[in-house]
């Protein structure tokens, strides 16, 4: 299994976690995640337990600066309880599977714009071309913001495993392909009526 797959597959588990715990831990959970927007994996002890705790070993740090599996875990979940902010777990979860980042944004463009002239394809392009991840972060951080605000679910594990792969030049430029082909997609039929369902 690569270091992406089994990031994937830790950030899922705890997401699962956080859902099935009891209301007032998961609300605690979420207010020290959400602290954390902003700062760098490690910093705050209150997070180590809800960030580290069975995170496959190859992950970790040997060195004390944080690997790249780290930072990309330690975003998600951060920015995840950032987008769960005002909604109440477990109905109104703000993770969806299957729901990438493209796809995700392309749903905050108004509804008869032109993408390519929309002040949201604009930043989303400032996000894909960020170099550094502090940079990335900064910006994913905004694009969460709106999301929550439009109320648009996003995949939180594939987003781990984007923003492992992002951190590696290699590789970067696949994920701002496949993000730029999902914002790009025409929406079939069923994803509409979702969206209608969902958010109209």
């Amino acid at each position: 299994m690569s270091q992406a797959q089994r990031i994937e597959q830790y950030v899922a588990r705890r997401l699962r976690w956080l859902r099935d715990l009891p209301e007032h831990p998961r609300k605690a959970a979420l207010a020290h995640l959400r602290r954390g927007v902003g700062r760098a994996p490690g910093d705050l002890p209150e997070l180590w337990g809800i960030f580290l705790e069975g995170m496959p070993e190859e992950l970790e740090s040997q060195t004390g600066k944080p690997t790249q599996g780290e930072w990309a875990i330690y975003l998600a979940l951060t920015l995840y309880a950032l987008h769960q902010q005002g909604h109440t777990l477990p109905g109104d979860d703000m993770n969806r599977q299957g729901v990438g980042l493209g796809q995700a944004v392309r749903r905050l463009v108004p509804q008869g714009e032109d993408p390519a002239d929309s002040s949201i394809q604009r930043r989303f392009n400032a996000l894909a071309t960020a170099a550094q991840t502090r940079e990335i972060a900064q910006h994913l951080r905004g694009m969460i913001q709106l999301l929550r605000a439009a109320e648009v679910p996003l995949g939180y594990a594939q987003l781990a495993k984007d923003l492992f792969y992002l951190q590696f030049p290699d590789s970067a430029s696949q994920v701002r392909l496949r993000w730029g082909q999902d914002f790009y997609a025409i929406p079939s039929e069923n994803d509409q009526i979702e969206e209608e369902t969902n958010y109209g």
